[in-house]
């Protein structure tokens, strides 16, 4: 699998990346095993996991596999922190809360250290510069390698990337932006996706599939093996099942037709591509699954093709985003 630097840094990852959101939960230690050796097999490095996740329960069973089937070296280990289970405060950004976390992560991934760690969410109630600290003190101390930020807009990526840019070999440099991308949101391509590309911060496409809209699997209803009919994850595949989205998704369908293809190579291949986009995050339930959206390795989309679906999913963006002059 090809390999990609991770923003205007000297970290290589895998141009797929694969994600463990399930595991833990929904996705066993056995179908885990499945998924991590198939993607290890094709060449692939970024795992992409975080504290919360499954309780714990992902990074966990995250260790015990690198401790049993695949090197640690091989693979390129990031995580989050930042995300509380408190209905009151969602996320914690203090120096306090996100040192600990970490160690606790370390302590569960059964490694020294991990190759990224991302802030898993802004949070309006910490100063940011005691959140970017954490990041300088993990990093100096060898707990974390490569930093990054995680559902950031436009303005915090921004401001936090300028602050760590002013004071250069003192505070440490974002290296990754990991936001939700795929041909059904493209939101980040407002102010997000400018800014990352202008500070030389790579883009981890969270959902590149649309939550699994853009593989056509709900064309005809909802299968009952799929996350919209799941009960905790029905809600969130919900809001790419309308009708503006189901254009999107004949769009997608047609072209695939078109080059022989399946509707999951064209839409992940679509984002891969995208400039400024380091590596998007499948989040496969098992080896079969990992196995299609791997197959993209070898597909391009014609220049034609992109502008088809450019020109079907493009988002309204006005004022400010265009030049006023010409509204």
């Amino acid at each position: 699998m090809e390999q990609r630097h991770l923003g205007r840094t000297g970290l290589r990852v895998s141009r797929i990346g694969l994600g463990t959101l399930t595991w833990g939960r929904d996705t066993d230690e056995h179908d885990a095993a499945d998924l991590l050796k198939a993607f290890w097999e094709a060449g692939g490095t970024l795992v992409d996991t975080a504290d919360v996740y499954g309780d714990g329960e992902a990074e966990y069973l995250l260790g015990q596999l690198m401790e049993q089937l695949v090197p640690r070296r091989d693979l390129v280990i990031s995580t989050k922190a930042g995300s509380v289970p408190d209905p009151d405060r969602r996320f914690d950004g203090s120096r306090g809360h996100l040192l600990s976390a970490l160690d606790a992560s370390l302590a569960r991934l059964g490694t020294d250290y991990v190759d990224l760690w991302q802030v898993h969410a802004f949070d309006p109630e910490t100063p940011l510069e005691e959140t970017l600290q954490a990041i300088d003190l993990a990093v100096s101390s060898g707990r974390a390698r490569y930093a990054g930020v995680s559902n950031f807009c436009g303005w915090q990526l921004a401001k936090a990337a300028t602050w760590q840019l002013a004071a250069p070999g003192i505070r440490t440099r974002l290296s990754s932006t990991q936001m939700e991308y795929s041909l059904l949101q493209r939101g980040v391509e407002r102010e997000v996706l400018p800014a990352a590309m202008d500070l030389g911060i790579g883009l981890l496409p969270s959902s590149p599939l649309g939550r699994g809209v853009l593989t056509g699997k709900y064309r005809s209803g909802t299968p009952a093996d799929s996350r919209g009919a799941s009960e905790h994850l029905a809600p969130f595949v919900a809001p790419y099942l309308d009708e503006a989205a189901s254009s999107i998704v004949d769009a997608v369908t047609t072209a695939a037709d078109g080059l022989a293809v399946t509707p999951l190579q064209v839409a992940l291949a679509w984002v891969r591509d995208r400039p400024g986009v380091a590596a998007p995050i499948i989040g496969a339930r098992n080896a079969l699954q990992l196995t299609a959206a791997l197959s993209v390795e070898a597909l391009s989309l014609p220049d034609e093709i992109c502008r088809a679906l450019d020109d079907v999913s493009a988002p309204v963006h006005r004022y400010p985003d265009h030049d006023w002059s010409t509204l």
